[in-house]
């Protein structure tokens, strides 16, 4: 990594992702976690604020030193224990059936290999454990027009933003990895170009990986 992805990167995604408008959709995707909870992309700990009392700990997986320093106020002013104990979301340093569940938010689009840390997610979690996700990504197929807009500006994307993505397809990419979405809600958000603005938001379940 060099030193733009590892010192500015982690601070333009800090101020992007505290954005005020995100807070609504922090609260709704983390409607619903209980026990103990694996969040893949910490990133600063926007989403620390919105556990519910339902959490019992949070095992942080954040790869970059700075955005686990930017988060330190936040953690320290959590109602839960949270510990950052892994750095790498495509091979997680936990046993099967860990967790209780798993959180992502505007995680998968950055992901390099997206799908081995899909199934590594799915792994760590017991079985009928619950991913909660709100990602951005390919917008719907009948927005062809906005697909082919997130198709040409991806590569500048990635550039400027730490290898994120715009046109991953985030539904199919989880049910790909052995998820059952119950939970989805997919939509464009107010006031950003369709272009990044494209969100799924949902929870999914976990069968055991040994039943494949």
């Amino acid at each position: 990594m060099g030193f733009y992805a590892e010192r500015v990167v982690p601070r333009i995604v800090n101020v992007a992702c505290g954005a005020k408008s995100a807070g609504p959709l922090r609260e709704r995707v983390c409607e619903g976690l209980t026990g103990e909870v694996v969040e893949i992309g910490f990133g600063t700990g926007h989403n620390v604020p919105y556990y519910p009392l339902t959490v019992t700990s949070v095992t942080a997986v954040e790869p970059s030193d700075l955005g686990w320093r930017l988060a330190a106020d936040r953690v320290a002013a959590a109602g839960v224990p949270v510990q950052r104990a892994g750095l790498d979301g495509q091979s997680l340093p936990f046993g099967d059936d860990t967790f209780d569940a798993a959180l992502s938010t505007w995680t998968l689009c950055t992901i390099p290999d997206v799908n081995a840390a899909l199934h590594e997610v799915r792994r760590v979690l017991k079985p009928g454990g619950t991913l909660h996700f709100v990602e951005h990504g390919l917008a719907p197929k009948e927005d062809e027009s906005v697909r082919r807009w997130q198709r040409r500006l991806d590569l500048l994307e990635q550039r400027l933003f730490g290898g994120c993505h715009l046109d991953r397809p985030i539904v199919e990419l989880v049910t790909a990895a052995g998820f059952t979405i119950t939970e989805l809600d997919v939509f464009y958000e107010k006031g950003s170009p369709k272009t990044i603005g494209a969100f799924s938001l949902g929870v999914a379940t976990s069968g055991s990986v040994s039943d494949e």
